[in-house]
């Protein structure tokens, strides 16, 4: 049986989840950059199949080709989670395979380019598609009163649980030859204890997040069908079908697009900020790694106030203030010189980065019928990673193209601009009637 909405333990087991995968983003997408330009490839980069690639292109890439799998990915599997009911059997599942892969990286030594591909792009496929069932919980353990301050603390609980563990794999690095290790080794450790983090705190979760109803009975013919087999073409076709109804639900198609365009630059700037200071500002790396653990400390504050900023001045307001600051954050970057302003600008990114995705997430939330809510957050996931195969790609071109990435990280700019144009179009009471209504 689910819990209460607004449960305590239910929650608690909720956040520690984002407490567990969050060691993930912030060491293995924080200190793997770095580690991949300056050891794997190495500065001057490598030749693949006859092309040249920078080692930041390359990175882009990766991440781009990781989040496409996803994109194809979500929407069926999220059906398939409603009608089984088995959004936590699919969460474990996802973020297992997700640690074992970030465990992985420990043996992935300089020259193994491909290794080091092959594990990174399913250690984040598996990370991302484990947050579509993560995010579906949102409806089912928190009121809508509720849900914008519950899913700030989510991401409060993640800036505390995974700036712990970086902070450990900063000091590794920092100080390894105190600990008798080159500083390869070091970075090697910390990459591997990023996904045994993972993997053992969301025992928590295991343990205390329950999920309710049943699974839905096979419809007629499928008797003689394998059931993996029947669940892909059930989970395709309530895709489309749920597909043909959302089309018809304006408001909450516009704000997915919305989303879509300025949380493509949000994680653009979060996978390739520390290979930007590596690579055009050629930062020291206690510089990037301190700086990111910095951004963790202060973004539990941030993800904390942006909640109460929705409750005072209404959710997609305080969403919209997010995206103005978002865009002078990549209009400071390009003008960025010292190592002084990349820490300032590291302030400035905690204090938004867990506001823009908590309220996001709450906001979406608030309009999906509960009982779809993982095939939902599918779209959700959908429509996010459609946009962030762009993102890395164009950064990607650009610094191929001019050479320079402070044109590559300046250009962001029409995400956010674009996103906070169409969000300001949304009605999301019109958006809440449909689903109370019924429509879905």
């Amino acid at each position: 049986m689910s819990a209460q909405k607004d449960d305590p333990k239910t929650v608690f087991a909720w956040c520690m989840y984002d407490w567990a995968n969050s060691a993930y983003i912030t060491t293995i997408v924080g200190l793997m950059p770095v580690y991949f330009a300056n050891v794997v490839v190495g500065e001057k980069g490598v030749t693949l199949s006859g092309t040249h690639y920078h080692p930041d292109s390359l990175w882009g890439l990766m991440v781009g080709f990781a989040d496409a799998l996803a994109f194809l990915a979500a929407p069926v599997l999220g059906a398939i989670a409603d009608f089984t009911a088995a959004k936590r059997r699919f969460l474990l599942s996802f973020a297992y395979t997700g640690a074992i892969f970030a465990m992985l990286l420990y043996f992935c030594r300089s020259g193994e380019v491909y290794r080091t591909m092959l594990f990174f792009v399913v250690a984040q496929f598996a990370f991302v598609s484990a947050n579509v069932f993560y995010d579906a919980f949102l409806p089912q353990i928190a009121s809508d009163e509720r849900m914008d301050w519950v899913s700030g603390k989510g991401y409060s609980y993640g800036y505390v649980g995974g700036g712990l563990q970086f902070a450990l794999a900063l000091v590794l690095v920092t100080f390894h030859a105190r600990f008798g290790l080159t500083q390869e080794a070091a970075a090697r450790i910390g990459l591997g204890s990023a996904g045994l983090w993972w993997a053992g705190f969301t025992l928590f979760t295991a343990r205390g997040l329950r999920e309710g109803g049943a699974s839905e009975p096979m419809p007629p013919g499928y008797e003689h069908t394998p059931r993996v087999l029947a669940l892909v073409h059930i989970g395709v076709s309530r895709t489309l079908r749920t597909l043909r109804k959302v089309g018809n639900f304006r408001h909450l198609v516009l704000f997915l697009v919305a989303f879509m365009l300025y949380n493509d630059g949000i994680q653009t700037v979060i996978n390739l900020a520390t290979a930007y200071g590596t690579v055009e500002l050629h930062l020291s790396p206690s510089v990037l790694m301190g700086t990111l653990l910095l951004i963790q400390f202060i973004g539990v504050g941030g993800a904390l106030l942006f909640g109460k900023l929705a409750q005072w001045m209404g959710t997609k307001p305080a969403i919209m203030l997010s995206l103005v600051l978002w865009s002078g954050v990549v209009i400071y970057a390009y003008f960025m010189q010292t190592a002084t302003q990349f820490v300032v600008l590291g302030v400035i990114v905690g204090m938004i980065l867990g506001g823009s995705q908590a309220l996001s997430r709450s906001y979406f939330g608030s309009m999906v019928p509960e009982e779809a809510s993982a095939e939902f957050y599918g779209f959700y996931t959908v429509f996010t990673k459609f946009a962030s195969i762009w993102g890395p790609l164009a950064f990607a071109i650009i610094k191929q193209v001019t050479g320079s990435s402070r044109l590559a990280i300046v250009s962001l700019i029409f995400f956010f601009v674009v996103g906070l144009t169409l969000l300001h179009f949304v009605d999301d009471e019109k958006a809440r009637a449909a689903r109370t209504a019924g429509a879905f």
